[in-house]
């Protein structure tokens, strides 16, 4: 019986100087299927489907679009040709409408070429009924939510004509609730008759969502298997080649003295509105505290408070009983407090410095990174070379590449690096692993329970309730810009928490 493939990709081959990104990778996708593409930061995933979508070309290769051979030079030839991509960061206007980022550079227009914005509304409100988007097509951007930004690229793909849609880490900024709506969604466009393929590492969102997975490890096929038929345990060693310890053991906490205090903190956000109230939390050394909540309950604007991102309406902060409140950023630093940002491409790194200097942002000012006022260039690179090596940021070449040039989870790993390096007596990782495979959870896991082992504070705030009930020490519970609960791990269950993180009574 022949193959009905709405895509193949053949020995696709792509360089980027002597670095071998795709090493003769092929792919099948079956039509009207959703196909996951799984493996490792920088293996390759996004470097294969931006060769499909006509952003990279390839040195060699064939591509193949319903049986039929293509040259797709540019992403407007892929468009024309039905492929749809959504980036992993979303590429929309913020003040503009969601119907007019959808239309844009397809606009309806009548005869004397003004724009028929009733007509596009019209056709947007019906893809939007048909596929359970749900959305106001007379919203703007910035009013929205992730998830809705999501759903708003996805429709903008339709509405351009896609048959195939890429999604480039769909799930990476979701809350549990907008993922499970998103696999809704992509299950009732496959219903439609579209074919999807996601990128992802996320391995019990592949089994919650995908028919067919293909696997790559460091530009190199691996394999491709009918999801049903693996194992997620399975699916891991496929992808890094070992087996992955999904839950790192840890020894009890031994806490001692208090750090870091937080006293009756109140935050408004850039309306006005409270967003934090009145709360009060304190971290010994020796503990990871987790903060549990679902997005939007305050965490962004506390978070914001205590690194000076953001003033603070009252209250106090202290770090070893120093008030850093409402001061600088840099003073934060400068009392050691360093943080993992859960906006890396805002707040993490500046994009066209090197991995080198990025590695030193925070200290390239003291030795041995700078000598009378001069940057010691040979000290920053060994640094660089010590650290990409360390925490296996890849390619391994990287330490003269630009930031931008990485992918998000190699990106996430030099800022991970940087901040632990620092040693500080506070670390605040905020969504620490968003965007991280399993391999590399698992040792940025494992760094926050040494930083812990060293006599340091890990505060740490994560939507995924598993980090948190697999990391912290003790678990504090935000709802509404309140701690409505503080719990020992070990006394904590999901559906207690789940409970409270939703505004109800604890069991």
């Amino acid at each position: 019986m022949p193959e009905n493939l709405a895509v193949e990709m053949r020995d696709i081959y792509k360089y980027f100087g002597g670095f071998c990104a795709l090493n003769g990778v092929s792919l099948k996708v079956e039509k009207g299927s959703i196909h996951a593409l799984l493996g490792e930061n920088g293996a390759g995933k996004s470097t294969l489907m931006n060769v499909l979508y006509g952003i990279l070309a390839p040195e060699s290769g064939e591509i193949y679009l319903n049986g039929e051979k293509y040259d797709i030079r540019n992403p407007r030839v892929a468009i024309n040709h039905g492929i749809g991509m959504v980036h992993q960061h979303f590429m929309l206007v913020e003040n503009f409408t969601i119907m007019e980022n959808i239309i844009l550079g397809d606009e309806i227009t009548g005869p004397l070429g003004l724009i028929n914005y009733n007509k596009a509304e019209r056709i947007i409100q019906d893809f939007s009924e048909r596929n359970g988007f749900d959305i106001d097509p007379k919203a703007r951007i910035k009013d929205i939510s992730v998830g809705m930004q999501q759903r708003v690229e996805i429709l903008k793909a339709l509405y351009h004509g896609a048959e195939i849609l890429i999604l480039d880490e769909p799930t990476a900024v979701l809350t549990p609730q907008e993922t499970t709506e998103l696999i809704h969604i992509m299950r009732n466009l496959v219903q439609d008759g579209k074919t999807i393929i996601i990128i992802t590492h996320k391995l019990q969102e592949i089994k919650n969502s995908a028919d067919t997975c293909t696997i790559i490890r460091r530009g190199n096929y691996i394999d491709t298997v009918r999801v049903d038929d693996v194992s997620v345990e399975e699916l891991a060693s496929k992808m890094v080649g070992r087996e992955i310890i999904f839950k790192v053991e840890k020894e009890p906490a031994e806490p001692s003295g208090v750090v870091m205090e937080i006293k009756n903190l109140n935050v408004s956000d850039d309306r006005g509105v409270p967003r934090v109230k009145d709360l009060s939390l304190s971290v010994k050394a020796g503990e990871i505290l987790g903060i549990a909540g679902i997005d939007g309950n305050g965490q962004k604007e506390l978070v914001e408070a205590l690194t000076n991102l953001r003033k603070s309406d009252s209250g106090d902060v202290l770090i070893n009983d120093i008030s850093i409140v409402n001061t600088t950023p840099r003073n934060a630093l400068d009392h050691n407090l360093s943080t993992i940002h859960e906006d890396r491409q805002k707040y993490g790194f500046v994009s066209d410095f090197t991995v080198s200097m990025n590695l030193v942002l925070e200290s390239f000012k003291r030795e041995p990174f700078s000598q009378k006022g001069l940057l010691n260039e040979k000290a920053i690179n060994q640094n660089a070379e010590t650290l990409i090596k360390q925490y296996d940021i890849r390619p391994e070449t990287a330490a003269q590449q630009p930031m931008k040039s990485l992918s998000g989870g190699n990106k996430q790993k030099v800022i991970i690096a940087r901040e632990v390096e620092n040693n500080p007596h506070v670390l605040l990782a905020v969504q620490p692993t968003r965007g991280l495979d399993v391999g590399a959870i698992e040792y940025v896991h494992k760094q926050l329970i040494k930083q812990r082992d060293n006599g340091r504070v890990v505060l740490l705030v994560s939507y995924d309730l598993d980090e948190i009930m697999n990391v912290s020490d003790r678990i504090a519970v935000i709802y509404d810009g309140k701690i409505v609960a503080e719990l020992a791990a070990q006394d904590a269950d999901e559906n207690r928490i789940g409970l409270l993180m939703a505004g109800g009574e604890s069991v």
